[in-house]
């Protein structure tokens, strides 16, 4: 049997699929909370798809945290995986496990021409790296680099983990805040759907208002409604991603294109692409020139991940 088996494991959702002659086939999404572990997750959408045990030859998971060793432990979720214990669960003869910015970013050398939104116009430098960032549950980060015409190198990080910049005193102001809540104030500590409400908190704290919202979605609808106070918080959320998306530039020479993906964004794109993202992004003093002509994207595809995933397998295994 040659089916292969693709997954991306979010701190929420898990999808799979079936890879099948370079492509997706037969996407399925489960809630994380749901089951024990991946591998009974799994075992239900095989039984899906009509696939019996041993009919999977090899399979790619995407995964949210570093991936070191045969044990992984997820960063968002309450499952644990041993790769050597999954395989013989599931009486696979391969897996491949990946960073799930990993497969979001190899996923971006699959994205269709109605899939993105412009957000900075400019030429993409073929010959140098591609910056991958997205809020969602956590803040993915990834970079990207072309190793031939049909060959990518996708370049694993903990990026969402850096301390989060200010750029202006009311920004130093919501990270005193926060870091009298949190201690160590990540990006991703606000630079997620978690970190939406956090930050909504933290202007509510510091302007004397009473919260009235407690979810990602409460405030997104209120901005989207035209409330001052959600709209306020969207703004700063994303100034904030601005900075933590300049930065990454800076550091890796990125001049290769920025792709921000993730779940929280598409969710308010047009505030976003009215927002001050971009003048946060820029502002880097004597380096603000540097990104000129450095273009940027906002994706709207829903399964870049997992078609990652495949990339990444299908380039694993014609290695």
């Amino acid at each position: 049997m040659t089916d292969l088996l693709v997954g991306d494991i979010g701190g929420t959702n898990a999808r799979f699929a079936l890879w099948r002659n370079n492509q997706l086939e037969a996407v399925e999404v489960f809630a994380t909370a749901d089951y024990s572990g991946p591998e009974q997750a799994i075992e239900h959408y095989l039984a899906d798809q009509g696939v019996a045990p041993g009919g999977v030859r090899a399979a790619c998971l995407a995964v949210a945290g570093p991936v070191q060793g045969d044990e992984f432990h997820f960063t968002n979720n309450q499952w644990r995986l041993s790769q050597r214990a999954f395989c013989e669960h599931l009486q696979i003869e391969r897996l491949l496990l990946v960073n799930d910015f990993t497969a979001m970013a190899l996923g971006m050398t699959r994205l269709k021409p109605d899939e993105s939104l412009e957000v900075c116009a400019g030429t993409p430098d073929p010959m140098r790296p591609a910056l991958v960032i997205g809020p969602g549950t956590g803040l993915g980060v990834g970079c990207l680099l072309r190793q031939g015409e049909q060959r990518w190198l996708a370049l694993p990080g903990e990026g969402g983990h850096v301390d989060l910049p200010v750029g202006n005193a009311r920004e130093a102001a919501i990270r005193q805040y926060l870091q009298s809540q949190l201690g160590h104030v990540s990006a991703e500590s606000v630079l997620s759907g978690g970190g939406l409400v956090r930050l909504y908190q933290a202007l509510c704290a510091i302007d004397g208002d009473v919260p009235q919202h407690k979810t990602p979605a409460q405030i997104t609808d209120a901005a989207l409604g035209g409330e001052p106070r959600a709209m306020a918080v969207i703004e700063q959320f994303c100034r904030f991603l601005g900075r933590v998306a300049g930065n990454n530039v800076l550091t890796l020479g990125a001049r290769g294109g920025v792709y921000i993906a993730g779940g929280v964004i598409p969710r308010f794109a047009e505030l976003f692409l009215r927002s001050g993202f971009t003048a946060s992004f820029t502002d880097k003093g004597l380096m603000s020139d540097y990104f000129a002509g450095i273009p940027v994207w906002l994706v709207t595809a829903e399964l870049s991940g997992l078609l990652g995933a495949g990339v990444a397998l299908e380039q694993s295994l014609h290695a």
